[in-house]
C-alpha cells in the first residue's frame, strides 16, 4: 500500500495518528511507513518534491554537512519548506558565520530559534555555565534549555519535520528510517538523506558548489556546540566527538530520542558542586 493511498483510507486513530490542520490529512506510523517505501525508490531532488507537497514542513538544519546538502536540494528544487535553525547561544564561530553565507549563497531565509533568557538563567542556577559536565541529567537539562525548548517553537504549526538524520552518523541512527511517526510530537519525521553515505554526500556538496563549515576538514565530521565537541582521532565513530566525556554509547542531545528514552525534559533537583571543565584529547588540540 502506498502513502497516498493511506491518506485516502485512514482511519485517524488518535492514539496513533495526527490530523494535519492545513491539510486535513492523517498522519500515523502506517502512513510514514509507507512513505518511507515511496521516497526509497525515489531520487533525492524528488524526494524533496514529494515531501514539500504533503503539506508544512520545517526543516531544522545544524550547518552540518548533511544539512547543507539538503539546503541546497530545497534552494535547487524550489520546494516550499521553510528552513529554520536553534542557535544554542554556545555554537563555533563558524557555524554562526555560516548561517549567513548560506543565506546568500542560496537567495533564502533560514529563521533562527534561540533559547528563552529563563531557561538559561534557570540552568545556570541550577548548575553554574559549565554545569553540563558533571553528569549526564546536567547535560540533558542543558540540551533541553539550549535545543529542546527552541526546537518546539520552531515546529510550531508544522505537520511534518524534515531533518539531516544518516544512518551512518552512529549506531544509535543505524537503523534512521527515511520517515517515520514522532508520537511525542504528533508530526510526521522525515529524514530524506537516511540511506546516504558520507561520501556520497561528500561527492555531492563538492560537485553542487554547497557551502560547508570548515571544521569538518579539522576533523569535526560532527559539530554541536562548541564547548561539546571535539575533533575526533583517526578511525573514531563520526560522532565520538560530541560529549565526549559522557560514558554512554548512545550520546544524543534529545532532539531525535522520546522524552522518556533520554531523559532531556527532566528537571534538575539541586544544584550539584561545580567540577572543572573535562579535558578534550589530543584530537582537538
Amino acid at each position: 500500500m502506498t502513502a497516498q493511498s493511506i491518506l485516502q483510507t485512514a482511519t485517524g486513530r488518535q492514539s496513533e495518528t495526527a490530523l494535519a490542520p492545513e491539510t486535513g490529512r492523517s498522519f500515523g506510523p502506517d502512513f510514514a511507513a509507507a512513505l518511507a517505501a515511496d521516497l526509497a525508490a525515489l531520487p533525492l531532488e524528488a524526494r524533496i518534491a514529494r515531501i514539500a507537497e504533503l503539506g508544512t514542513a520545517v526543516f531544522t538544519t545544524s550547518l552540518g554537512l548533511e544539512d547543507q546538502v539538503l539546503t541546497s536540494l530545497i534552494a535547487g528544487t524550489g520546494a516550499k519548506l521553510r528552513i529554520a535553525t536553534l542557535d544554542t547561544g554556545r555554537l563555533f564561530a563558524e557555524t554562526e558565520a555560516l548561517i549567513a553565507e548560506t543565506e546568500a549563497h542560496y537567495g533564502l531565509s533560514i529563521e533562527v530559534f534561540k533559547p528563552w533568557k529563563d531557561e538559561v538563567d534557570g540552568f545556570v542556577a541550577l548548575y553554574g555555565m559549565n554545569g553540563f559536565y558533571d553528569s549526564v541529567e546536567a547535560r540533558h537539562a542543558c540540551c533541553h534549555a539550549r535545543k529542546l525548548q527552541p526546537l518546539g517553537r520552531a515546529l510550531a504549526g508544522a505537520e511534518i519535520w524534515v531533518t539531516g538524520l544518516r544512518r551512518g552518523q552512529s549506531g544509535n541512527r543505524a537503523n534512521a528510517p527515511l520517515a517515520e511517526w514522532d508520537a511525542d510530537r504528533s508530526l510526521l519525521k522525515v529524514n530524506p538523506l537516511a540511506d546516504q553515505t558520507l561520501e556520497t554526500l561528500k561527492a555531492r556538496a563538492a560537485s553542487d558548489n554547497v557551502p560547508i563549515n570548515p571544521l569538518h576538514a579539522k576533523g569535526y565530521p560532527s559539530i554541536g556546540c562548541e564547548p561539546c565537541t571535539r575533533a575526533i582521532k583517526p578511525g573514531e565513530p563520526e560522532r565520538a566527538g560530541r560529549w565526549w566525556w559522557e560514558q554512554d554509547e548512545r550520546r544524543e542531545c534529545g532532539l531525535h530520542l522520546s522524552a522518556s528514552v533520554s531523559g532531556s525534559r527532566a528537571q534538575p533537583r539541586a544544584r550539584p558542586q561545580a567540577k572543572g571543565q573535562p579535558r578534550p584529547n589530543a584530537a582537538s588540540a
